[in-house]
């Protein structure tokens, strides 16, 4: 099966938000403790699954809202660390599936 027809789920100024937000916590990154890392990893991903919802496909826009934006925007807990990266592995694992679903490879359901 041939992928999706391209479409446009962020304007220039919506990546221009995620690009300059994904540069100073690079930035920032350098003077923090590792820890801040997947915060502003998950920071990002959540911004960017909020432009991606309502200009996505049905099952991208589920995806965007069931796994991403769920996900808590936390530093790595000191309490609870297994847990935590039990559901990053899980968020892992559910945007393997979609990616195989859409781009050809992966089962249907």
């Amino acid at each position: 099966m041939p992928p999706p027809e391209p479409r446009l789920v962020l304007d220039e100024d919506e990546a221009l938000e995620v690009l300059a937000y994904l540069v100073t916590a690079a930035r920032t990154q350098v003077d923090e403790a590792a820890e801040y890392g997947p915060l502003r990893l998950l920071t990002a991903a959540r911004r960017l699954a909020g432009f991606l919802g309502p200009r996505s496909s049905a099952e991208t826009a589920v995806f965007a809202r069931d796994h991403v934006e769920p996900m808590p925007e936390l530093a790595v807990p000191r309490e609870g660390r297994e847990e935590y990266v039990a559901r990053l592995d899980e968020l892992c694992a559910q945007l393997g599936g979609l990616l195989a679903r859409r781009y050809g490879g992966g089962p249907s359901s």
